[in-house]
């Protein structure tokens, strides 16, 4: 609510521009999930599946998961906190799965091959982002069944779950950034549709870590 009241208190020009970049994070994390299925073509190769499910996993569910909070462009604006936040589970959960199957696709493909296991910065960060998005996930039921949170603050637990999320979203933003370095992605596109892909992935982070800093700050400001 004190982030709603902040909302009313700004000129409108700020909200119609965190609008507008919220509808283009909508619209660049569908299209470069998108594009990444059309370039992977799942079902080809074993090794095909592991971009698709990870793009799927961190560019889009885990993106469109903490938009839904979104005071600009929330795609269930309308709808209680109580439902935004089943919402936001129920994707986070799919992104998990999505996750768990591209790291299992990619072991299983080097295992095939007879080639070493998490030898590359890409492959080390993506199995700490899936451990990290999995303790996530779980560490949110008490957010959801109140009665797992006995003798913790929920306020509190909130704002750590809001942090390490914002955290978490970081990691898997880290590892498809260093995707995109992969010798597959730069065998198969050219430099322009490098960096387009790459900007896409930095601004997605640049809105995500605004929105989230921008509802902390406006919590503590109403506790303090």
């Amino acid at each position: 609510m004190a982030y709603n009241k902040e909302l009313e208190s700004e000129p409108r020009i700020y909200g119609y521009t965190r609008t507008a970049t919220t509808v283009l994070t909508h619209f660049m994390c569908i299209s470069f999930t998108v594009f990444i299925a059309v370039l992977s073509r799942p079902g080809t190769s074993l090794f095909s599946w592991h971009p698709f499910f990870m793009t799927l996993a961190f560019s889009f569910f885990m993106t469109e998961a903490i938009l839904l909070f979104s005071p600009h462009g929330s795609l269930a604006q309308k709808f209680p906190h109580k439902t935004k936040g089943r919402a936001h589970w129920i994707l986070q959960c799919l992104c998990v799965t999505c996750a768990v199957l591209g790291l299992a696709a990619i072991v299983y493909n080097k295992h095939l091959n007879g080639k070493p296991h998490f030898t590359s910065w890409h492959g080390l960060l993506g199995l700490l982002t899936v451990c990290v998005v999995g303790l996530q996930s779980v560490a949110a039921l008490p957010l959801i069944y109140h009665s797992l949170a006995k003798g913790w603050s929920l306020a509190k637990l909130k704002r750590y779950h809001a942090a390490s999320g914002l955290v978490t979203y970081l990691l898997g933003s880290g590892s498809l950034l260093l995707g995109l370095s992969s010798a597959w992605f730069t065998a198969s596109v050219g430099e322009y549709t490098w960096y387009l892909s790459a900007l896409c992935t930095a601004l997605n982070i640049l809105v995500i870590m605004n929105q989230v800093s921008r509802a902390y700050t406006a919590k503590k400001r109403l506790q303090s």
